[in-house]
């Protein structure tokens, strides 16, 4: 039976500061790199192997991985990068710290644009649009999202995981994603069809390996667990 161990990445910088981070692209902390050594400890402990792994184009979950893959021995399985797995696009919200914005636009405003299903954080500044717009990691890109509800991730993660993700499952490959707090609300909202108000509410702590199990013959993911 293939696996998915999926993980959100270490502790970010920003992370540590309390402050919406989304696409920006910010490093690990010091906690973090601790994480994610920590989490490859765990994965070598229950003796996963994995055929190929993938994770966002965004250096804390790359670094994730990179750590993870030299723990266990494994730098030399193929590593692919989407934006897919991307965080949600925090637009407007980007660099600013949870609690003062709460104290500005209310704790009711601030969740919901941090975990309601369909409501969308307001759009992000032009310059940081353009940045994104100028960067090379998304010069495949037709648009950039100016910011992203929880339900616009699940529409960018979807195609990752019926034209990627169940190919190598059919193909009794398993594989290790490094992603970000709502890219695996979305993956796990799909695999196990979580309803759009339980998967607001679902928690996905950084640096825990989660083990989704895939039945190759009943074409069917079974419920995730996390690694112990």
């Amino acid at each position: 039976m293939p696996n998915i161990v999926l993980i959100r990445h270490g502790q970010s910088k920003w992370n540590l500061e309390n402050k919406f981070t989304g696409w920006k692209d910010i490093d690990l902390s010091e906690n973090g790199i601790n994480e994610a050594i920590e989490a490859g400890r765990l994965i070598k402990k229950h003796a996963l192997m994995f055929d190929v792994a993938f994770a966002s184009v965004l250096q804390r979950a790359k670094k994730t991985m990179s750590i993870i893959l030299k723990e266990n021995n494994l730098t030399n399985i193929p590593v692919f990068n989407t934006y897919r797995l991307n965080e949600r696009h925090y637009g407007g919200l980007t660099g600013l710290n949870k609690k003062e914005t709460a104290k500005i636009h209310g704790d009711e405003q601030v969740y919901k644009w941090r975990r309601s299903y369909k409501t969308k954080p307001p759009k992000s500044s032009k310059e940081f649009t353009i940045s994104l717009q100028k960067d090379s990691k998304y010069s495949n890109l037709d648009t950039i999202p100016e910011s992203e509800s929880l339900e616009d991730t699940v529409n960018r993660v979807s195609p990752f995981i019926k034209n990627t993700l169940i190919n190598h499952l059919n193909s009794s490959e398993s594989i290790l994603i490094a992603a970000h707090g709502n890219s695996i609300r979305a993956i796990l909202k799909i695999t196990e069809s979580i309803s759009d108000t339980k998967i607001s509410e679902l928690e996905i702590p950084t640096g825990k390996p989660i083990l989704v199990k895939y039945d190759i013959n009943e074409k069917k993911f079974n419920k995730h667990e996390y690694l112990k």
